[in-house]
């Protein structure tokens, strides 16, 4: 009888049925780098609390399908059918939303404001810069991160779905990108 129930503890570990464990539970070794509850405390790794459900599931079908590649993430997702790419995203929209950790220079926070009028920052990704649909989420994200990647997109090494960022990136120098990053990370 005891070879029966091993093949049945198999064939059960492998059935979708199984498989079915709540998104809390399949969600954890992706917080393990994006943070508990979506707030990131991993260099160069996004926080990934209240993000745009329609910018989450793109990103996660990028990394499936490789067309977007960073390590870890390609093997995280690898076997994601389309009903998990939507059932993370729609989980990643209801964390919270990370918040700014400290106000920032007052005047540092201004002239970067400005830049973020002069570059219409705030016309894609909101006047709050909580994005919308397939448009991230960016404030109160890591500072690192978000220079890293404007980085990219200014150099062409991160490719998205679509060139905008990477049309609106030429035009911005690093000094610039290093005080948009600092805004950003602490939008109040």
């Amino acid at each position: 009888m005891r070879p029966f129930a091993v093949i049945v503890a198999l064939f059960l570990s492998t059935s979708p049925l199984f498989a079915a464990e709540p998104i809390t539970e399949r969600a954890a070794p992706c917080l393990g780098c994006h943070g508990e509850k979506g707030v990131s405390e991993t260099e160069n790794t996004p926080s990934l609390g209240a993000q745009q459900p329609a910018y989450s599931l793109i990103q996660i079908y990028m990394f499936r399908e490789k067309l977007r590649v960073a390590e870890p993430m390609n093997d995280m997702v690898k076997d994601f059918t389309d009903d998990d790419l939507r059932l993370f995203s729609d989980y990643l929209a209801t964390l919270p939303k990370p918040v700014a950790l400290e106000a920032g220079d007052p005047a540092r926070m201004q002239a970067a404001k400005a830049l973020t009028s002069q570059f219409r920052c705030d016309s894609c990704h909101n006047a709050d810069f909580s994005g919308r649909d397939n448009i991230p989420r960016i404030a109160n994200q890591r500072e690192d991160y978000l220079a890293k990647t404007m980085r990219e997109y200014k150099d062409n090494s991160r490719h998205g779905y679509d060139a905008t960022m990477a049309d609106v990136m030429q035009s911005i120098s690093e000094a610039q990108i290093v005080e948009l990053a600092y805004f950003l990370a602490r939008v109040k």
